[in-house]
């Protein structure tokens, strides 16, 4: 049962199947823990063991696996650990952002090793497409990522890739730029220059190089020095 308005959610506890029938989008958002409210999620409060033949759990079903008979902590339980029958358009939807995620990961993470560059997205993307590598919507990820990588590896040259660079920060713009900085890569080391400025020896990934200049270019208004320590 699955359509534009109603969907199910089933859990299965030993031998026993226990469904349940909501709203899709609140259902995807109660899961993805975007809210907390069960009310708006539920089109009844009651537990199916087959919704489809309205085949209702008994109480006495519901104390042995839940250890309870109130049907809205029940269905609580279910909505959280059970899988729920996603619609179409929610599916494409899930895919297609996490197919986003990681396109965007392996474009910040990886280089083409011929020319120290990121592969642009559209071309990750189309190696993706290509490999015909399965995204899984619940799974995270940053999960999933590995598994993409090595199939695109057999289309793409993928490379990791650190760089070091040497920051100077004018003083004005040091506690602004120092969070861009932090957050980006790994610091090797960091001084404060005569002259108040900040001078900063970051690790970074190549395939954020780009990205990286432009954050630290737009909070020091483009008065940072950047020098690749080849």
């Amino acid at each position: 049962m699955a359509d534009s308005k109603v969907t199910t959610v089933r859990l299965n506890i030993g031998s026993e199947k226990f469904e349940i029938l909501v709203k899709p989008d609140p259902a995807l958002n109660y899961k993805l823990g975007k809210t907390k409210e069960i009310g708006p999620v539920l089109v009844s409060e009651e537990i199916y063991l087959d919704a489809n033949k309205g085949d209702r759990a008994s109480s006495e079903k519901l104390l042995k696996s839940f250890k309870t008979t109130d049907t809205t902590q029940v269905a609580e339980q279910i909505l959280l650990k059970g899988d729920l029958n996603l619609t179409t358009d929610q599916r494409r939807r899930m895919i297609e952002e996490k197919r986003k995620q990681i396109v965007q990961y392996i474009y910040e993470t990886f280089v083409d090793p011929r020319t120290h560059n990121p592969h642009p997205i559209v071309r990750i993307d189309s190696a993706i497409e290509e490999a015909r590598v399965a995204i899984d919507p619940f799974r995270r990820s940053e999960d999933q990522a590995k598994t993409v990588v090595d199939a695109v590896r057999k289309i793409l040259p993928l490379k990791s890739e650190a760089i070091l660079l040497t920051l100077i920060v004018p003083a004005s713009y040091s506690a602004q730029s120092y969070n861009v900085i932090r957050k980006i890569g790994q610091t090797k080391s960091e001084q404060w220059l005569s002259n108040g400025s900040l001078k900063v020896d970051l690790e970074i990934n190549a395939g954020t190089k780009a990205s990286f200049l432009e954050k630290l270019g737009a909070a020091t208004k483009g008065a940072a020095q950047v020098t690749e320590n080849l």
